[in-house]
């Protein structure tokens, strides 16, 4: 793999990002977002979050890592730039009676000032920037001297890496832009953070649980914006290939042998703690 590889300056990096914000918004990601929730609590015990602490939650979605935080008493931002998936995780903190700040913004422009956060947290959210030293750089940037900036990303060789790359085979993406599954990857991160930061990181797996891999599929193609939006890019016979390759990927990785899915999906839980 050459995670060193640049995104030519031919990259239109801004209707990039545009097209990514409508995949995004298609479907509802909270359905899927919110079985998520067990990763956002494992992050904030890596970073020993502390109560006293500003907290800002980067691409949050639908706020697993936010609510995670709120629940330790931190001060909690919620950011992402989609304002549906916004409303998704302002409804599950008023449920809970968590105080949280949520505001649009989107992860290459924080609208934050320097040194402004305690911890940074992502779970499986700014991985998908499509300038990742832009997005790397803010982090760093809002995130005061000795602070910690908390991130869950899927590997290259995870069950959701492997789904980017069967997307990929029926939509190919834009030719230069890195994958997001290199946020998985420590190397990749030590040339992002290196220099401002040390980088420790630990791989964990998240096992997706479903009644079948058929119910996977329907909760996907509804629901998983890059995967709805894929279906939507193709054919019909092109749609039953790409839904014949997803049922292999899911035999491929399924454990369970009862009718059921169980897929562990390995991501690496960063720690990322700045220079002083």
């Amino acid at each position: 793999m050459n995670i060193q590889s640049p995104t030519p300056a031919t990259v239109d990096l801004a209707a990039l990002k545009g097209r990514q914000k409508v995949a995004w918004a298609s479907g509802d990601y909270a359905i899927i977002g919110t079985t998520l929730q067990i990763v956002g609590e494992s992050l904030c015990e890596a970073v020993d979050l502390r109560s006293n602490q500003r907290v800002l939650d980067v691409a949050a979605g639908n706020g697993n890592a936010t609510l995670a935080a709120a629940r330790r008493f931190a001060d909690v931002v919620s950011t992402d730039y989609v304002g549906a998936l916004l409303d998704r995780g302002r409804e599950r903190a008023e449920a809970d009676r968590l105080p949280v700040t949520f505001q649009e913004a989107d992860a290459e422009a924080l609208p934050f000032a320097d040194a402004s956060f305690d911890v940074v947290l992502s779970t499986f959210g700014v991985m998908f920037t499509p300038n990742q030293r832009q997005a790397a750089s803010e982090l760093i940037r809002v995130c005061r001297p000795g602070g910690k900036i908390g991130m869950a990303n899927w590997t290259p060789e995870s069950f959701i890496g492997n789904l980017f790359k069967t997307i990929g085979k029926h939509v190919p993406p834009a030719p230069g832009v890195k994958s997001p599954a290199l946020w998985g990857n420590k190397a990749h991160l030590d040339t992002l953070f290196g220099s401002k930061a040390t980088v420790a990181a630990a791989s964990k797996n998240f096992v997706f649980r479903y009644k079948s891999p058929k119910h996977w599929i329907e909760i996907f193609r509804g629901y998983y914006g890059p995967v709805v939006k894929t279906f939507a890019a193709i054919d019909p016979e092109a749609r039953e290939a790409l839904e014949a390759d997803l049922h292999a990927l899911l035999d491929k990785f399924n454990d369970a042998d009862d009718g059921t899915l169980v897929i562990p999906s390995e991501y690496l839980e960063v720690v990322i703690t700045k220079r002083s």
